[in-house]
């Protein structure tokens, strides 16, 4: 966060949130783009790295500079932000699916969950009255260091094939599907308290008076 800050300090006065989202979706699309292109060679790794270091600079720093400079604005931003997540996650999984990296399946279990994580979020929202984002504590910074860590394996030719049951997995598979077996017991933990929270507030068989929201 102390980095953002700085970074936003340091921006030209005529850099707007809005060019620093363009860039977050430029980056994402360079990810996926770099991810299919390595079927053809596996040089194409380094436009996905790339790629994510442009998609947190621009996908980081929108909200940053809007705050630091205090021009937020709260429901586009929100509508924006979370629209252009979407896109770039679907960006980002549906390209590592189409790579030789990793199963389409398990790409595609990638952009469900996520979605999934983000229609909770969205009703959330709705129903409380308040926005809260974060599931745990790896987050999206976390998990494109990861990705670029894995790509630069893939480029010095570290092994990273696995079979199991017949089935030839390689280390983006096993991180991808931890991912999404961790988005499902995170959702699972919001869900229930949320259920909880709503049981107490709205319990079974209480006939509504008159007056009552």
């Amino acid at each position: 966060r102390r980095v953002l800050i700085w970074l936003a300090a340091r921006l030209p006065a005529g850099m707007m949130p809005d060019h620093l989202t363009l860039i977050g979706i430029l980056g994402a699309t360079m990810v996926g783009a770099g991810y299919m292109l390595s079927n053809r060679n596996e040089d194409w790794l380094l436009l996905a790295i790339g790629g994510l270091v442009v998609n947190w600079f621009g996908d980081s720093l929108d909200g940053t500079l809007a705050r630091y400079r205090r021009i937020e604005r709260p429901r586009y931003g929100f509508y924006l932000d979370h629209l252009t997540d979407a896109y770039s996650t679907i960006m980002i999984g549906v390209g590592l699916g189409l790579s030789p990296y990793m199963l389409l399946a398990v790409g595609m279990a990638i952009v469900i969950a996520y979605l999934v994580l983000s229609i909770n979020v969205y009703l959330e929202t709705h129903v409380f009255g308040r926005f809260e984002a974060a599931y745990g504590a790896l987050g999206p910074t976390e998990i494109r260091i990861l990705l670029i860590v894995l790509n630069l394996a893939a480029l010095l030719s570290v092994p990273v094939r696995f079979s199991v049951l017949g089935l030839t997995l390689t280390a983006f598979d096993i991180v991808g599907l931890a991912i999404v077996a961790g988005m499902g017991m995170l959702l699972a933990q919001r869900v229930s308290r949320n259920l909880r929270v709503l049981a107490a507030a709205e319990p079974p068989g209480r006939q509504r008076e008159v007056g009552d929201e």
